[in-house]
């Protein structure tokens, strides 16, 4: 009885926050939900970034949807990377069942059903608002990173990038970067190295070469007009609630350089476009990325760089990056590292490897005077998770063994007719609906070459028409000119005149007879 009033202490003081916050769950102990033990998550710092994990069917899915609800129902902004096409059901009520309300007589509350105000987002032909960079606010450094170049290399493409602002070619596609590079190392390629240094015909077959294969991955897609504006990540509802932006990439997980160019894009975008804000009351919005691992497994080196980087920094721009994935152990450990609010649902140990990975996991943990953490792993049941946040003062929280909350909204998957009838209402996707294909740097310069070989094709022509009536009206003197008479006089003159001046300077040989 004392260890469950010690630990009914533990938690509510661990859980207590001056701040908004949400509920997560109730608490347990012994696998009994004890009751008053409620765990809230603060919204001061969510945007230290988390952590959801578990194997698959344990309900860390569903975590996701609840976390998103919390934030959204707190004027929150929510993007939610959506890999495995199961979260656009956040946009329609959920249905009660007797499931909830048991769950709901041990965790305490009420359970009402609630549709979230949703976007969908769409980075290739699916339906929704169509996402969308130019390649000049890519830029050469993320371009470069994202092909795979090296220094010598990058160093070309930002060479590329300067010429084309200092002739005012917009790069707005993958069609303007092919030109250029095509051009660079062609008709082009004098007229740059005058101004700009050596180029390589190697480096730019290389580099043409690697454009073409993300074009492959669909990446052709995404580079173009109209640019996509983070702003509109960011907006809230009428009726108060933020927007659930949920950007559907299901049909491109196998094409990791897209997903990877898109991250990339994104996370940079978010950092120049957001002002220094520090540790803000709430984040002004949170992105979800489902089934991590997808992306840390088939990531560049680049991309696993960049996300590190990003996440040390972005925080203080108000910004949360989540990751949900399978196994702790597929995110890296310096990204592990800087995650604040970790949810462990339960771990499978079938093989000695999965022990390893218990064992690794339940350290990466604060320490609990109630819980064997490692044993734990493997007890929990589905929609229950070891729970550790950061306080309002950034100090980690007692480790909860917790009972969740159910979603709200829909676990399961919008129909056909209703994506329709959400997309169809979409202001955002009539805004980005069209594709303009602007004067950039492919049509300028298909028209310079198309000049030049026009002018080209002139001056021969007119050459070859002047040529019949020159070569009439020399024909006498080349004949003159041609015979061997004359050859025979032109040597001798130029061998009288080169003597003649050899001698004049003193270099004309011992004799000092003149032909004069």
């Amino acid at each position: 009885m004392a260890n469950k009033e010690a630990f009914l202490e533990s938690i509510k003081n661990g859980y207590t926050f001056k701040g908004e916050h949400f509920k997560l769950g109730c608490a347990m102990l012994d696998g009994e939900v004890i009751s008053g033990a409620d765990v809230f998550l603060p919204l001061k710092t969510m945007n230290r970034h988390g952590l959801i994990a578990g194997a698959t069917g344990t309900g860390k899915t569903k975590t996701l949807q609840v976390i998103a609800e919390g934030l959204s129902d707190a004027s929150v902004p929510v993007l939610l990377m959506d890999i495995k096409g199961d979260l656009s059901g956040i946009a329609a009520a959920g249905t009660d069942n007797p499931k909830i309300q048991e769950r709901y007589q041990k965790i305490g509350g009420s359970w009402s059903p609630a549709a979230y105000p949703s976007e969908l987002l769409s980075l290739s032909n699916e339906k929704g608002v169509r996402l969308r960079a130019t390649t000049s606010e890519f830029g050469p450094i993320l371009l470069s990173k994202i092909l795979e170049l090296n220094d010598t290399q990058a160093g070309l493409v930002a060479m590329l990038f300067k010429y084309c602002d200092d002739n005012k070619l917009p790069l707005l596609d993958l069609k303007d970067f092919k030109k250029v590079l095509q051009f660079a190392s062609d008709e082009g390629k004098a007229d740059l190295e005058k101004d700009y240094g050596k180029i390589s015909t190697t480096s730019t077959g290389t580099i043409l070469r690697k454009v073409i294969e993300l074009e492959q991955q669909g990446a052709d897609l995404f580079f173009g007009e109209k640019s996509f504006e983070v702003d509109d990540l960011m907006r809230i509802s009428d009726d108060g609630r933020g927007v659930v932006s949920i950007l559907r990439v299901a049909d491109i997980q196998d094409r990791p350089k897209l997903f990877s160019t898109f991250m990339l894009s994104l996370l940079a975008e978010l950092y120049a476009t957001l002002p220094e804000e520090g540790d803000l009351d709430k984040p002004k919005l949170v992105m979800f990325i489902d089934e991590a691992h997808l992306i840390f497994n088939e990531a560049s080196d680049a991309l696993l760089k960049q996300i590190d980087t990003i996440i040390k920094l972005i925080r203080s721009k108000g910004v949360g990056i989540f990751f949900c994935t399978q196994n702790p152990m597929d995110i890296p450990a310096s990204v592990l590292g800087q995650l604040g609010l970790k949810v462990q649902h339960a771990l499978r140990a079938f093989t000695a490897n999965d022990r390893k990975t218990i064992k690794q996991t339940a350290e990466n943990y604060p320490l609990s005077d109630f819980y064997k953490t490692d044993d734990l792993l493997t007890q929990i049941g589905i929609g229950e998770a070891l729970i550790t946040c950061l306080n309002e003062k950034g100090v980690p929280t007692p480790l909860a063994a917790t009972m969740l909350v159910s979603p709200r909204s829909r676990m399961d998957v919008l129909t056909d007719a209703e994506i329709d009838t959400l997309v169809n209402n979409s202001k955002m996707v009539k805004k980005y609906a069209e594709t303009i294909d602007s004067e950039s740097a492919y049509e300028i310069l298909t028209a310079k070459l198309q000049e030049a070989a026009e002018k080209t094709a002139a001056a021969a022509s007119s050459g070859s028409s002047g040529s019949g009536k020159q070569k009439e009206e020399k024909s006498l003197l080349e004949q003159v000119m041609g015979s061997s008479a004359m050859r025979q006089a032109g040597r001798t003159a130029a061998s009288v005149i080169t003597r003649s001046l050899l001698g004049a300077l003193g270099l004309g040989g011992r004799s000092k007879k003149s032909f004069f």
